[in-house]
């Protein structure tokens, strides 16, 4: 069988790709590449660009690849944007997904996998977010992951489409430089990408109810999502097999907090250079701390992270300054 992997050009999605394609799966990738780059797809492994807003476009894929699974990457996912432009994040994240559900339905696919977000929880006041906090997310595109889900649990529901949504915390590292997050979306490329240009690191807000003041988070190497996918997408086949329908919400995290301050700190002693930042007002639709219980995932999965913050810094680090030829 073939997996469609829309996103498959982007930062996270070049991962799984290459993480399934070296465990033997036959892979397709959909991206618009209006943030994805098409070198980032392994060689023979085919590309269709276009938007999964487009319908024919996605019937079209689907029948002449034999798709039977769909992980589904690609979003809109920068949470300041999202507050400007709400009705743009709605229609690629939402109506996307709609879209993209509907030729799946048609095409028989049995098998989905949803890449959600812990922008889903909001502020949680808990140590450790499970997958049972409650959902009250802070920006439009909190929102739109947490319909999404909605969506692609009813969709699993009604058709007899085995689901998992997968809700990341904050992504980091890379596996190789050809692969390396050239966006600055993220922490770490938005630090680097200061230093670069001889400027200080940005801290959003230094008052938050944290034991620094600056936000915490529970940050995750890129090698280590690419495998949970691998690792869901075999359970989404066993059950597809069975003739099971039925879904999966699980963290992808790894249970341990590092605040921002923490994180430019050790960004420092990788990389030996002044990282004293300049504090600058909150940025709206942050909350102060968000970290994973991963429990479930590793009980139904049996996954667990193995890659450590000071990992994900260093090779992020070395893929800037030794990038791919």
């Amino acid at each position: 069988m073939t997996w469609l992997i829309t996103g498959g050009a982007g930062y996270i999605g070049s991962h799984v790709v290459t993480s399934m394609t070296d465990a033997g799966e036959r892979v397709v990738v959909v991206d618009d590449l209006s943030g994805g780059d098409a070198a980032r797809v392994p060689e023979g492994v085919p590309l269709e660009r276009g938007t999964v807003l487009d319908r024919p476009f996605l019937d079209r894929v689907l029948r002449e690849h034999g798709v039977r699974g769909i992980v589904h990457l690609a979003a809109k996912k920068a949470v300041g944007e999202s507050v400007e432009r709400p009705l743009f994040y709605y229609e690629q994240n939402v109506t996307g997904l709609q879209v993209l559900l509907g030729a799946a339905v048609e095409a028989d696919v049995r098998r989905f996998v949803f890449s959600s977000s812990a922008s889903v929880y909001g502020t949680p006041d808990v140590e450790l977010v499970t997958e049972e906090t409650p959902c009250l997310p802070l920006s439009p595109y909190g929102e739109t992951k947490l319909a999404g889900e909605w969506l692609v649990r009813a969709a699993g529901r009604a058709h007899g489409i085995a689901t998992a949504c997968l809700r990341y915390f904050n992504v980091a590292g890379t596996a190789a430089p050809e692969l390396a997050d050239t966006g600055v979306f993220n922490l770490v490329p938005m630090v680097f990408q200061r230093l670069d240009a001889g400027l200080p690191p940005l801290v959003f807000g230094d008052d938050y109810a944290t034991p620094d003041g600056t936000c915490v988070r529970d940050y995750i190497h890129v090698a280590d999502i690419a495998d949970a996918h691998l690792a869901v997408a075999h359970r989404l086949d066993e059950r597809a097999a069975a003739g099971e329908a039925g879904d999966l919400t699980l963290n992808v995290g790894r249970g341990e907090g590092v605040s921002v301050r923490e994180m430019i700190d050790l960004i420092g002693e990788v990389t030996g250079l002044d990282v004293t930042p300049d504090v600058v007002e909150r940025r709206p639709g942050d909350p102060a701390k968000v970290v994973a219980s991963s429990e479930r995932i590793s009980a139904e999965l049996g996954w667990k992270a193995r890659h450590d913050v000071r990992s994900m810094i260093a090779s992020a680090w070395e893929s800037r300054v030794h990038p791919a030829e």
